[in-house]
């Protein structure tokens, strides 16, 4: 498949040097078996025509959905067009943009940062799910989807984000967590990013926690038969 990765965002300091860009980590999560092509829409790289290549996927971003860039409402339209005419996939605020585009409510959370890696209960059935009844992810995020747009379904939740994981139709998906963060990412990125609010004790057992084991490759096993339908 030819898939245009939609760069929302980029890793701060020397983390792109020392661990890639968002699209590398998306590329490695999906494998060699696609062709990849990387659009900064966050730098103003104009989008293309919806149709113009087989999927799309949105990367993280340090932006909020609802941030008054000149980028993001390009974005939503473009989001919007692409309905029935390419597959999309969305990761964290990949998440957030699709289903603000598609009528959904984005928000910061009341209980704070969720960081760390989180378990979710699977809700939903999709013909791409499989495995255990949870999955585990690392969680960064401050915004979640509070209300999911109409006619799409949560297929995943904790009590911390209700709507983990959101399937739109035949034709999108979305995750608020990171399959395509390694632990030495996640490890870094919570040790070396201060965080107006957060306290040192929450950032040390968000960096524990990762010891336990992730469920990145299955995700990626998901996102890759979502893909090829």
């Amino acid at each position: 498949m030819r898939i245009a990765i939609l760069e929302t965002g980029t890793p701060t300091g020397t983390m792109a040097a020392e661990f890639g860009t968002y699209p590398d980590m998306t590329h490695r999560l999906l494998g060699d078996a696609h062709e990849f092509e990387t659009i900064p829409v966050w730098d103003g790289a104009a989008l293309p025509a919806p149709q113009a290549y087989d999927a799309y996927a949105i990367t993280g971003s340090s932006a909020g959905a609802y941030d008054p860039l000149p980028w993001i409402a390009p974005l939503e339209e473009f989001l919007r067009a692409a309905q029935g005419r390419a597959k999309v996939v969305g990761i964290c605020f990949g998440h957030q943009i699709l289903a603000q585009a598609l009528g959904g409510t984005v928000a910061k959370a009341p209980q704070g940062w969720g960081l760390g890696l989180h378990r979710y209960a699977i809700d939903g059935t999709a013909d791409w799910l499989d495995g255990p009844a949870t999955v585990s992810g690392t969680a960064s995020h401050q915004d979640q989807v509070v209300v999911p747009p109409p006619g799409s379904r949560t297929l995943a939740s904790s009590a911390f984000t209700p709507h983990a994981v959101l399937a739109y139709g035949a034709d999108a998906i979305s995750f608020q967590f990171h399959p395509e963060f390694e632990p030495a990412f996640s490890r870094a990125l919570f040790t070396r990013r201060r965080i107006p609010g957060v306290a040192q004790a929450e950032v040390d057992a968000a960096v524990a926690s990762l010891d336990a084991p992730h469920d990145n490759v299955r995700v990626g096993g998901w996102i890759d038969r979502f893909l090829r339908g």
